[in-house]
């Protein structure tokens, strides 16, 4: 697991790795090395974690800091692991400009689509750079749970305002969009990559400071099997921070 930005982080991360995993493994031959697009990488964490797991990946990142993280990261790495992984400096919105359609056999946009003002045109550009019974997955804010974080945190006013709202101030100060699972799932079966599963992420663990660190090992078992079991069950996942959507290329 990556300690990096905290319990926070690690819930993130820990959760969509297991759904992204149990997606693959669903739909591709064990063993078989894949094509992977990380499109807004960040830091370069799932991306890391599947080229140790044999597969291909291309990271596309807009933020020169956050590529130098990622950098940093992967030149840490054995020199078998860095072969693997091929990093660009590039908007998701113009993977057309650096790739040709079908070029990949799984795409992430993981905490991308909240800084994208009008995300269809994106996702379709997403959806072209997957060959056929590619894999998408995409990681979101849960517009119809945005009540949920100042709520638990006793601000009345902020939850009132966030009912029927798809904005919000993020963490850093920024305001920024949220999505809506219905919407998302039309936008998916439009440009031929369905939603074939989705999950919640952070039901109970949002709300944490930034700065807090992991608890004991047995206990953040604990923790993550409860997230885990949360994100995967109604009507918990429904209220969930983030959600973890995977649509299939027809």
């Amino acid at each position: 697991m990556n300690g990096l930005g905290g319990l926070r982080n690690v819930v993130r991360q820990e959760l969509v790795a297991r759904q992204l995993d149990e997606q693959i493994t669903a739909r591709y031959p064990v063993g078989q090395r894949l094509r992977v697009l990380d499109v807004g990488m960040g830091q370069g964490t799932q991306a890391l974690r599947l080229a140790r797991a044999g597969h291909t990946i291309t990271g596309l990142e807009p933020d020169p800091g956050m590529l130098r993280a990622a950098r940093e990261a992967l030149a840490t790495e054995p020199a078998g692991i860095r072969e693997r992984v091929r990093l660009i400096e590039g908007d998701g919105r113009e993977t057309g400009a650096h790739f040709r359609p079908g070029s990949f056999d799984v795409v992430l946009c993981h905490g991308v689509l909240m800084y994208v003002e009008e995300p269809d045109a994106m996702l379709a550009g997403l959806a072209r750079m997957l060959a056929p019974g590619g894999l998408l997955s995409l990681l979101v804010r849960n517009a119809d749970a945005l009540a949920m974080r100042p709520g638990l945190a006793g601000d009345w006013p902020g939850a009132l305002g966030a009912f029927g709202s798809d904005t919000y101030v993020n963490r850093l100060g920024l305001a920024v969009r949220a999505d809506r699972l219905e919407a998302l799932t039309a936008t998916l079966a439009g440009i031929a990559a369905p939603l074939h599963a989705w999950y919640g992420v952070r039901v109970f663990t949002d709300n944490v400071p930034d700065e807090q660190g992991l608890p004991a090992a047995d206990e953040l078992g604990r923790l993550l099997a409860a997230e885990d079991r949360a994100g995967r069950t109604e009507p918990y996942r429904r209220v969930a921070a983030l959600l973890h959507l995977c649509g299939v290329r027809g």
